[in-house]
């Protein structure tokens, strides 16, 4: 073959010799560019620690070893200081002890949790700094809730988890986790408005000896807390519950009364009437055993009357049966464990808990609602009306609903309106619900908020360098007394 053969025409040699051309420039190109950042990082590992630190550390590791081992970036300045420590790095050995210095302006217990936990449990040694407002205690000494006093108000309570999640199986509040999560601390406010709940239901069930010439204070046997967002109906709630159950009382305590009108199976049952919702119902059956089995064994069944049946949950109707009846001398607790063991009786058995509850006579019973005002609106079900369209269930429909949610009547009974559960405004006089129950709790005084924020200071929230009166009572106005936006703007004290 000649070598005529093997030659290519001028212009497609042309053409490869320009890609080779371009190809080289890029590749050169990006070896400049590797070279650079190469260069950028081999500068900054000598300036810059890492961020992030296990949260496992040798024994001989000491908090104060630790916070100089960490570099933390300051918002303002981080920018500066690292073009500042890179032209030192090349000619002064001393500029890695400047540029931490440099890049260290921000309190390590504000950025990393980590440190911040490890400075509380180091703190806990040093009682002096357990001080509230005016030198006064930021802790009662107060053992239980019973014996809290007046005294007491604007004092932060300690609590174990492992006590409150005993005393309410149903389920803590997001208020309250919220707060011991931020805070690092499982305490909560005592408030003056709660002394007030507490005090009133202790005088319906141990009415005071009043002189005979003396008014003593007006006690309301249903109450409906209503009040700003986050203004802590929910907390007291589940403050009073924790009382009353420590003093022996039978309460029925819903955390969630959404759940009651969302969610899972619902069916007309056409002897009441009423729409019924029996995976709710079992669910409500067994929060309701789950703190208070022992009190309801020693409790006698009232009523004989059989126990309507409806359709189970995803089963159907039950075959040749439309009610139950409980054998004579059943307690309390076999009525509510018929209902969890049978699907089909579990909304009857929830309406018949209702008036037996009305019955009780040998222990002070308590029916506490959160989110009582999801009950006034409609539900996630709808009924069908024609083929083509239908409409929305409301939640008095709803046989368990239309059961508990009435006030009117001699029972004691406290419901809480939760804001954030986009209800909507509701009409100052509602159906069922006395003229006289709402009572609005407000939101945190001044003596309260410098309460808080004294808390948040003791917790590692604010910057001990940087607390002032002018500070803290500038985010209480800035807040409006708002419960969770003073927890949010406390760390941006600066």
């Amino acid at each position: 073959m000649s070598s005529e053969s093997l030659s290519l025409p001028r212009p497609q040699l042309h053409s490869r010799g320009i890609r080779a051309s371009q190809n080289l420039r890029t590749l050169y190109c990006q070896g400049v560019m590797l070279h650079s950042l190469l260069r950028a990082a081999a500068g900054l590992s000598r300036i810059s620690p890492p961020r992030r630190f296990s949260a496992v550390l040798p024994a001989a590791t000491t908090a104060a070893a630790y916070e100089g081992s960490c570099c933390y970036y300051s918002a303002k300045g981080s920018k500066a200081s690292l073009a500042k420590a890179k032209k030192k790095s090349k000619s002064d050995p001393k500029s890695d002890e400047s540029a931490l210095g440099a890049l260290g302006d921000i309190d390590p217990d504000l950025d990393d949790e980590t440190i911040r936990v490890r400075r509380l449990e180091e703190d806990e040694k040093d009682k002096s700094l357990d001080v509230g407002p005016n030198g006064r205690p930021l802790f009662t000494s107060t053992a239980s809730l019973s014996e809290l006093t007046f005294k007491d108000t604007c004092s932060y309570m300690k609590f174990r988890m492992e006590d409150l999640n005993a005393v309410l199986p149903e389920g803590l509040t997001d208020g309250m986790l919220k707060e011991f999560d931020d805070s690092k601390r499982s305490a909560l406010l005592i408030r003056e408005s709660f002394l007030d709940l507490r005090d009133n239901f202790r005088r319906i069930v141990d009415p005071p000896t009043w002189p005979s010439d003396s008014k003593g204070p007006k006690v309301q046997k249903q109450i409906l807390l209503d009040g700003p967002r986050n203004c802590g109906k929910s907390i007291m709630l589940a403050m009073l519950v924790h009382w009353a159950r420590n003093e022996g009382w039978l309460v029925f305590y819903v955390p969630e009364g959404r759940q009651w009108t969302h969610g899972w199976f619902f069916y007309k049952n056409p002897q009441t009437g009423f729409w019924d919702t029996p995976v709710q119902a079992e669910n409500i059956l067994k929060d309701f055993l789950k703190f208070n089995e022992n009190l309801l064994r020693q409790l006698p069944c009232q009523i004989s009357d059989p126990i309507p049946l409806g359709e189970g949950a995803g089963v159907g109707w039950l075959k040749g049966a439309d009610s139950m009846a409980m054998p004579e001398g059943s307690t309390l607790h076999d009525l509510v464990a018929a209902g969890v063991a049978r699907t089909h009786a579990s909304v009857g058995v929830v309406v018949r808990l209702r008036k037996e509850l009305s019955l009780v006579k040998d222990a002070p019973v308590l029916i506490a609602i959160d989110q009582y005002n999801s009950w006034y609106t409609f539900s996630e079900y709808q009924a069908p009306v024609t083929v083509r369209s239908c409409r929305p269930i409301h939640a008095r429909e709803l046989a368990t609903v239309n059961a508990f949610r009435p006030m009117v009547h001699n029972d004691m009974m406290v419901g809480a309106f939760s804001h954030s559960t986009a209800v909507g405004k509701l009409r100052k006089e509602l159906p069922d619900v006395p003229v006289d129950a709402r009572i609005n709790l407000p939101r945190y005084t001044l003596d309260e908020a410098a309460a808080v924020c004294h808390f948040y200071l003791r917790q590692r929230l604010i910057r001990r360098e940087v607390f002032t009166e002018e500070k803290w009572k500038k985010i209480y106005y800035l807040s409006n007394g708002n419960g969770a936006e003073m927890r949010w703007l406390a760390p941006l004290i600066w």
